[in-house]
């Protein structure tokens, strides 16, 4: 299936204003509100339906034998017509 990207911003930030972001995503979802994306011109809402798909990833990429970079990725994901999601693999833990 084809990937469509309905938004998009990337920028170095101070953690700080990185976990300011995230607590406003997490108020959102407590509250069932949609989600506005803004940079620039740009702008996306989306209304996750109550019980998304959440996926996290820790990844390196590069070379094997070198210094790479390295993300944690937080994903939500769901199909657009329905509510319905599959069960996960595990709860996850964030220490």
């Amino acid at each position: 299936m084809p990937e469509e990207v309905l938004f998009k911003s990337e920028s170095d930030l101070p953690r700080e204003e990185i976990a300011s972001y995230l607590r406003s995503v997490a108020d959102k979802l407590d509250h069932g509100e949609t989600i506005t994306l803004k940079s620039g011109s740009e702008s996306v809402t989306m209304d996750p339906p109550a019980q998304p798909t959440f996926e996290v990833k820790a990844e390196r990429e590069g070379p094997a034998d070198g210094p790479g970079e390295l993300s944690i990725e937080f994903e939500l994901e769901w199909d657009e017509n329905s509510d319905e999601t599959d069960a996960g693999s595990g709860r996850l833990e964030i220490e």
